[in-house]
């Protein structure tokens, strides 16, 4: 799983950033249910990074709601 940057996710469409969303989300609970299980994991920092892109989603649909509000 790539890195996600800032204007990566700028430059998506909402429907595009939607979709991204749903399936960072699905890989997260995947990857914490592998971890809650006690399995070891390939890279214990991808719940991070996951966690972490999913908040740079939100923070991108947040800005632009409140810029139309405005």
């Amino acid at each position: 799983m790539a890195i996600l940057r800032m204007n990566e996710i700028r430059k998506m469409t909402p429907e595009q950033r939607r979709e991204k969303l749903s399936e960072l989300k699905a890989e997260l609970a995947k990857t914490m249910a592998l971890a809650a299980s006690g399995a070891p994991l390939d890279n214990p920092k991808k719940i991070k990074e996951l966690r972490k892109a999913i908040a740079r989603i939100l923070t991108v649909e947040n800005e632009e709601k409140r810029r139309g509000k405005k």
